[in-house]
Formats: structure tokens, C-alpha cells, sequence
């Protein structure tokens, strides 16, 4: 009997760590003849599925795997349920295990959810410290990636946010220089789902946890999962995850193309200023919108470590296209102004 889900799944982690190990530009930590990645492990289907594939996969391409398993301590017997997936891990092959118990505050900030996410990131930073290990691997899924661009698009986000979870990116938090995420489940082919990998854990004989707060409609993903995507499909048709996926496919392709471009341009066209920078101001105007708007944006970030909205970065740009003798204009950590030919960005 052919296991496809088993497959599919094996197949999305060979493609993920042969992309990193051959990608000349990846930073890795110096490491021994045989790095080391970790699954972060839940115990539910996807991430459970990520380590039985890592498992086998990560031998084959001269890798040691392990798992961090996170308790975020949010619900009764948490700890029941680490102590089971570190089990599992062990039972899989993964070596080393380590059980990481967090304080997750939901006062404040971006509430519980973001919360949670920060803690869990801050511990995939110390075991990749602790451990040595080149890489974290974690189980979004083509659904996740669904839920993630339709999200973005309620809040009016650009191709940036519409292009979803990145597949791979620096674990920048901590000491892990040099450490990276990577998400095998998110690549194009094969598409693994939540129905895939529920289905690997069937085939395998494993059983997942039942995380309840996957049914709980307070969490806006929860209801994006279980009541808006359901209700588009009813109402437009079947595949809308599917387009979703694809549609961060193609967004970040354009947003990559674009920010190495507006990267490009800046390098001809940027001067150093007293207490700031310049940019010359014929050449953004040359440019078309999305380029001159992505300069704007990547200096803001470059130099004052600021994430401008829509509405600023347009206010910076109309000294560039609608300049009537406005200004200074003041954006976060930068005031801008018109200054003989030039737009000077100076730390406020």
C-alpha cells in the first residue's frame, strides 16, 4: 500500500534542506561534519508529521535532527502533553529532546497569541544557542499560509505581508547567529496540507494532540480556519486555500524582485547628510510608485530602524512628486525634508 502522505510529507523536507545546504548565500553557523537541526514539536498532526519526516530525511542529507518541545503553560496539564511529544520525538529518533516550560503574559501588546509567539521564539533562539544547531524547523502548512494572506488582505497590506510566512529566514532573537528557520510544509510541491499531514500521522500509527485552542472561536485565525475560509468555498467554489497559497507564491516573488531592486537603486542614488542621509530627488521621481515608495521604506528601516505605513511613506513621497514647499515631514525615528535637490533624512 503506497503511503502518499508519508511521501509527501518526506519529499517537502528533502527539497527544504537541500534548497539551504546548497544555497551559497545561506549564513550557517561553523558547525561539525554533521549539523544539527531542530523540529519544534507540539505534538499535533503538523508538527508531528515535520518530525517523523525529519527523522528520515535529515540522515539522508548528512544532517543530525533533534526537537524543542515548548510548554507554554496555558492551559491544565500542559505539562502532560510536552512530556508525551518529547516522548514521541525520542520514540521517532530525534536526539537530543529538550522540554522548554515559558510564562506566556497575555496582558498588553498584541494579547496571548503574540505573546505565546514571542516566548516560543525566544526559546528556538537558546536551544539553537545551547545546542549548536544550524536550523529550526517548524510545521506551517500550505492552510496556514491561506489563513495567513487572507489576513493580510483584511488589513489592506501590500505584497510584502501578502506573501505570507517566508519559508526560510534568520532566527534573529538571542545568540543564534547564524540559525535559521525553515518551514518545509510551505513549498509549492508537494502541497502539504493539515489533511496531509493527519493523514502521515494515520499512516504512521502515531497519534497527535488535539490542541484545544484550535476550536476556540476568541483567536481570530480560528475563525478565519473555521468560519470564513469554510464560507468562501461554499459560496465561491472549491480550492480557496489552495489560491491563497499560490498567491503568496506569487507575491513574494514580486516582493523579492522588487526590494533587490529598490536595494540596487538606493546603492546609485543614496549620499550621507550631516546627522543623516540623502536621496536624490530626480532620481526617485524616475521611478514608478512601488519602487520609489520601497526606497523611502527601506531607508526609514536601513538607517533609523523605523516600519513606515502607507500614509507616511506617501507623505515622504509627495516632497518627491507634489512638492509645493511643504515640510519638514515626520515619520518614526526620521523627520524629512526637501533640502536642494535632495530628500534628507535626519534622526529625530
Amino acid at each position: 500500500m503506497v503511503q502518499r502522505a508519508i511521501l509527501e510529507t518526506r519529499a517537502a523536507v528533502r527539497r527544504a534542506l537541500e534548497q539551504w545546504l546548497a544555497d551559497p548565500g545561506a549564513a550557517r553557523r561553523e558547525a561539525p561534519a554533521s549539523p544539527l537541526v531542530l523540529v519544534a514539536l507540539s505534538g499535533g498532526a503538523d508538527s508531528l508529521a515535520l518530525a517523523a519526516a525529519t527523522a528520515y530525511e535529515a540522515p539522508r542529507s548528512g544532517l543530525r535532527a533533534g526537537a524543542v518541545v515548548v510548554d507554554h503553560g496555558l492551559q491544565s496539564g500542559s505539562e502532560t502533553v510536552a512530556a508525551r511529544a518529547a516522548e514521541q520525538a525520542a520514540g521517532l529518533g530525534l536526539d537530543p529532546v529538550l522540554v522548554e516550560r515559558v510564562a506566556v503574559s497575555g496582558e498588553g501588546g498584541d494579547g496571548p497569541e503574540a505573546a505565546a509567539r514571542s516566548a516560543r521564539y525566544a526559546v528556538f533562539a537558546r536551544s539553537a544557542e545551547r545546542t549548536g544547531a544550524a536550523a529550526i524547523l517548524t510545521a506551517h502548512t500550505r492552510d496556514d499560509q491561506a489563513e495567513q494572506v487572507l489576513l493580510a488582505l483584511v488589513r489592506g497590506s501590500g505584497s510584502r505581508s501578502l506573501s505570507g510566512i517566508p519559508a526560510r529566514r534568520a532566527l534573529d532573537a538571542g545568540g543564534s547567529e547564524g540559525a535559521v528557520i525553515l518551514r518545509p510544509f510551505l513549498g509549492e510541491q508537494p502541497a502539504v496540507t493539515r489533511a496531509v499531514t493527519e493523514e502521515a500521522c494515520a499512516e504512521l500509527g502515531i497519534e497527535p494532540w488535539r490542541d484545544p485552542h484550535n476550536d476556540d472561536d476568541a483567536y481570530t485565525r480560528v475563525r478565519v480556519r473555521r468560519s470564513v475560509l469554510p464560507a468562501l468555498e461554499r459560496e465561491l467554489g472549491p480550492g480557496i486555500a489552495g489560491a491563497l497559497a499560490r498567491t503568496a507564491d506569487l507575491a513574494r516573488e514580486d516582493a523579492d524582485a522588487l526590494d533587490a531592486l529598490a536595494e540596487e537603486t538606493l546603492e546609485e542614488i543614496v549620499e550621507h547628510a550631516e546627522a543623516g542621509i540623502s536621496v536624490s530627488i530626480s532620481a526617485l521621481a524616475a521611478n514608478l510608485p512601488a519602487l520609489r515608495h520601497r526606497i523611502i521604506r527601506l531607508v526609514a528601516r536601513a538607517e533609523f530602524g523605523a516600519q513606515l505605513s502607507r500614509e507616511h511613506t506617501r507623505a515622504v513621497a509627495r516632497l518627491v512628486t507634489d512638492w509645493r514647499g511643504q515640510g519638514p515631514v515626520d515619520v518614526p525615528g526620521a523627520s524629512v525634508r526637501r533640502e536642494a535637490g535632495r530628500l534628507v533624512f535626519r534622526a529625530r
